[in-house]
Formats: C-alpha cells, sequence, structure tokens
C-alpha cells in the first residue's frame, strides 16, 4: 500500500506527512499511526530513512503483511473473543446463576470479552507503534519542498 504526502515535520528518524485521506481510511487498522484533521486530510508518522525534509512530497509505503495482520488483528480478534464470551456465558454461567436469564448472562458477557478484547490490543499496538517493521517508511522523495 502506498501513499503520496507532504513532510509536515521531522522528529528525529521519524517524519509527520500529511496525505489525502482515501476511501479505506475509515477501515484502516494503522489508527495509532495516523491522526485525522477533517477537511480530507491526515497525518500519519513515518520512518524517515532517505533524510526527506520538511516541505519534500513523498512516497510512503506500508508493508502489505503488516496492513492484513492488523486488520484481523482489530476486526477478527474482537468479533471472535465476543462469540466465545456469549457462547461460554450462555453454556457456562447459567450453571453459575440458574435464576438469571441466559440470554442476558450470555450478552453481557461476550461484551465483556469484546472490551477486554479492545482494551488489550490498546496495550499492545502502544507497544507496536515504537517498533520501526511496523512503521510505515519513506521510500522516495518525489519532488524537493523549496
Amino acid at each position: 500500500m502506498e501513499e503520496i504526502g507532504i513532510v509536515k515535520e521531522i522528529n528525529g528518524i521519524k517524519a509527520v506527512i500529511s496525505v489525502q485521506k482515501q476511501g479505506s481510511c475509515g477501515s484502516c487498522p494503522g489508527g495509532a499511526l495516523c491522526q485525522t484533521l477533517g477537511a480530507g486530510e491526515a497525518l500519519m508518522e513515518a520512518y524517515n530513512h532517505i533524510d526527506a525534509r520538511a516541505g519534500d512530497t513523498v512516497k510512503v509505503v506500508f508493508k502489505s503483511s503488516n496492513y492484513l495482520k492488523g486488520t484481523m488483528l482489530v476486526y477478527g480478534l474482537p468479533s471472535l473473543m465476543l462469540i466465545i464470551g456469549a457462547v461460554l456465558g450462555k453454556e457456562c454461567l447459567s450453571r453459575f446463576f440458574p435464576t438469571a436469564d441466559s440470554e442476558v448472562l450470555s450478552a453481557c458477557s461476550g461484551f465483556g470479552f469484546l472490551v477486554i478484547t479492545f482494551l488489550v490490543i490498546k496495550l499492545w499496538s502502544n507497544m507496536f507503534e515504537r517498533k520501526k517493521e511496523y512503521m510505515p517508511i519513506i521510500e522516495e522523495i518525489i519532488k524537493r519542498g523549496g
């Protein structure tokens, strides 16, 4: 996956880049790396190994495998945990609380698992966003800024 953007600022080995939001931005799992500014513009942080400077137009590349892993982590795992929580709530918790409605126990357990999963994903994403191999990379300077 590639994006074209303009370098706004340099922070050590990272660059903050302004890109135009695409249709796929709403479903992108890279939310921790991108900050939406509204009006069709977003800021992202990318690894700057080619010494781009503020004002340069650059091509930023995301590894497809990281994009797919992120998508599965953000969408697949919570969905799976919601289902597992609902089944466990109905089958197991109804034995411990025989007077309670099993459907209510199922819903509460499913949503509990969902919330816990999102909290774990948030902790993992904070850990992974610091690793260089999961960051977008500035691959090419298309045009030097003035």
